[in-house]
This record gives C-alpha cells, sequence and structure tokens, in this order.
C-alpha cells in the first residue's frame, strides 16, 4: 500500500466511525493530500468504494496528470454537480468538512439533496488525518527546511545598516525561489528595533540601523510542504540588554527539544519552557504558544501551548520550537525550529545558526 493508499485507507476507516458512506472533501490542502490534485474550485467525493474528483474545464488536464481518481466535469455549477453524484451514487449518509464548507455552499447543497433520503448532518475535521506525517510528507518537509536554511545563510551576508526591512524580505523571498520554493509560506516577518516587539511584525520600509537585534520569520513552500524558521541576529554589537534577553529565549528554546517527545502532551511540552522564561522575569513577555504544527498549512495540528487540545504526541508529528520576548518600546527575539518527533525524543530540522550573530 503506498501512502495515497494508506490515507484513503485511513479516511474510510474514520468514515466507518462516523456511520457515513461518502465524504465530500472542498478544503484545498485536503484535496491534495487525499488524491495529489493541487487546483482549487474542485470537490472529491470519497465513498466506501470508490474516489470521484469534480471539478471544472480549466484543470481537467491537470487532474488527469495528478491523480487516479475519476474525474468529471461541472458545466452548470460544482455544487449542481456534487448533489447530482450524490444522488446518482445511492449514498445515504454523506459527511462534509465543517471547518471548511462555507454556510452558504453547505446550504446549497442541502437544499439540493432535499428529498432524496440523503443524511447530510455530519461535519468532520479530516485536517486531523495529516497530524503524523508519512515517509514523503517528512522529506518533502525537509527539502523546504533546506531552501529556508540556505536563505538565512545568504541574509547574514546580504543585511547591512540602512537597509530596508522590505528590502531583507524581498532578498529572502528571491533566494527562496531561486532555489525551489513556490512561494513564500506567509507574509515574510521582518522586524527590526522596537518594531521587533511586534510578534508579527510584517516587513515595512523602515530602516535597519545600527545596533539594532533583527527579527526574521519566513519560510518556503515545496510541492505544497511549508517550513517555518525564526532567527534573530543584531546588525552592529548587541548591548548587554540585548544579549540576556536573547540568552534567556536561546536557553527556553533549548529546553523545548528536551520536552518534546512521544507521550508528552502540548500542555506538558509548553509548561516548562514557559515556566524558564517566567523565572527569568519576562514571563508577561511571552504571550503566544510555543509552537504548532507544519505541512501542506503553516500552522496545524499539534498545538504547543497552555491551552493545547493536543493530548499526546506522536512519532512523526512535526511541530515548531519558537519561543520569544517581546519588550514595548526596545525590541524582541523569538528563536524557532521546525522539529520532528521521533521514537525516543525529538530531532530539530532545521539547521540554520541559533548563537547571537553580530554582523560588524
Amino acid at each position: 500500500m503506498n501512502n495515497m493508499e494508506n490515507r484513503i485507507f485511513r479516511l474510510r476507516e474514520f468514515l466507518k466511525q462516523q456511520n457515513c458512506d461518502g465524504v465530500i472533501i472542498n478544503k484545498e490542502e485536503n484535496l491534495h493530500y487525499f488524491s495529489g490534485f493541487t487546483g482549487d474550485d474542485t470537490i472529491l467525493i470519497i465513498t466506501s468504494n470508490d474516489c470521484y474528483l469534480i471539478t471544472d474545464s480549466r484543470y481537467i488536464e491537470q487532474a488527469k496528470q495528478q491523480t487516479d481518481f475519476a474525474i468529471f466535469e461541472q458545466k452548470t455549477g460544482l455544487l449542481s454537480k456534487t448533489a447530482q453524484m450524490v444522488e446518482e451514487l445511492g449514498l445515504k449518509r454523506v459527511a462534509f468538512e465543517g471547518n471548511s464548507l462555507r454556510y452558504n455552499a453547505y446550504a446549497k447543497l442541502n437544499n439540493l439533496l432535499q428529498g432524496k433520503d440523503i443524511d447530510f448532518s455530519t461535519s468532520v475535521d479530516l485536517d486531523e488525518l495529516r497530524v503524523v506525517k508519512d515517509d514523503e510528507e517528512i522529506e518533502l518537509i525537509k527539502k523546504a527546511i533546506w531552501i529556508s536554511d540556505e536563505a538565512y545563510s545568504h541574509i547574514l551576508k546580504y543585511a547591512k545598516p540602512g537597509m530596508s526591512e522590505n528590502e531583507i524580505a524581498c532578498e529572502l523571498e528571491t533566494v527562496m525561489r531561486r532555489l525551489g520554493s513556490e512561494r513564500p509560506a506567509f507574509t515574510t516577518i521582518v522586524a527590526s528595533g522596537v518594531r521587533g516587539a511586534l510578534p508579527h511584525g510584517v516587513a515595512t520600509d523602515k530602516l535597519i540601523n545600527d545596533g539594532e537585534f533583527v527579527t526574521i520569520d519566513f519560510g518556503a513552500v515545496y510541492k505544497g510542504y511549508h517550513s517555518d524558521i525564526t532567527r534573530t541576529f543584531c546588525i552592529g554589537q548587541a548591548s548587554d540588554k540585548q544579549k540576556e534577553i536573547y540568552d534567556v529565549v536561546l536557553n527556553a528554546q533549548l529546553l523545548a527539544l528536551k520536552e518534546i517527545a512521544p507521550g508528552r502532551s502540548g500542555k506538558e511540552v509548553d509548561a516548562p519552557v514557559r515556566d524558564y522564561i517566567a523565572n527569568a522575569g519576562y514571563g508577561q513577555y511571552f504571550g503566544h504558544g510555543l509552537g504548532h504544527g507544519v505541512g501542506l498549512e503553516i500552522h496545524e495540528l499539534p498545538r504547543l501551548s497552555p491551552l493545547s487540545p493536543t493530548a499526546q504526541l506522536l512519532k512523526n508529528m512535526l511541530v515548531t520550537d519558537e519561543p520569544g520576548i517581546y519588550l514595548p518600546d526596545f525590541g524582541g527575539v523569538r528563536i524557532e525550529d521546525t522539529v520532528l518527533v521521533t521514537a525516543d525524543g525529538c530531532q530539530p530540522l532545521t539547521q540554520s545558526d541559533k548563537r547571537l550573530i553580530e554582523i560588524m
């Protein structure tokens, strides 16, 4: 059984648990995961025995190249064709992606299925089936991570005083594209000086001054899979205060690598790292979760945080490890790796240097 067949098998076992004989899939990441198809405006119908892909004329040839599903072209509307096929297939209890199908689309489908003796009331979250990665996914994510690591190495030679944050972001994205990235994983964050206190301070036209920290949070996308890395460096010589904050964050990040392991809950991993930062006097300045899953989406399960729903980590889950400290009117530090949960602990896949780098 290859990886795609295994995904379909697990989905069908899940549908049995829901007492459903089919599911309508419309979330783009799940289209990709279960069929290999990478377009949009498409719906999958997966039943106990068969797999169908419904799309329009723009994607017919692409679908033939990317998937083994039976392909149907819709000409009168995607939802109308979907309802027609559900009826023709004789399905009786059909699930839908409640976290993806918009209300108006659900209402229209439900209306089209009225009077057909079809139960269309089961909402499912298929994202949970993607949490544990297979070997193929891990290799694709490693490639995306390699691209971002190489781009960071380049930036350390490129950055200098007087450049704008936007220049740094543009150079990062250009280098990643040359190395094989399809697009940035998200809007690139470059936050320098006091803007470092903004955890999601996307790049602006602010000029970077000598003596300022620069936090960059960015990622590549390779064959649909994301990388996520954050590093903070200093343009010029760091002050004693900057070095103190950096050391606290770095030690917290390294502590998390000792905590991430199979069987640990997301809360259990987060707590000692949060306590360490609090005991260093900076607890109120670390407000976000310690980490999140990465894959076809930049933010996925599992979660590492005080509110994490993740009961236990499992081998081949991927999480980020990204503690930070953000001081208003001063700046901030964040250090982030993407980490693979292994059989007896974890392995940081991100290879970029985490020591404080001062660019003179």
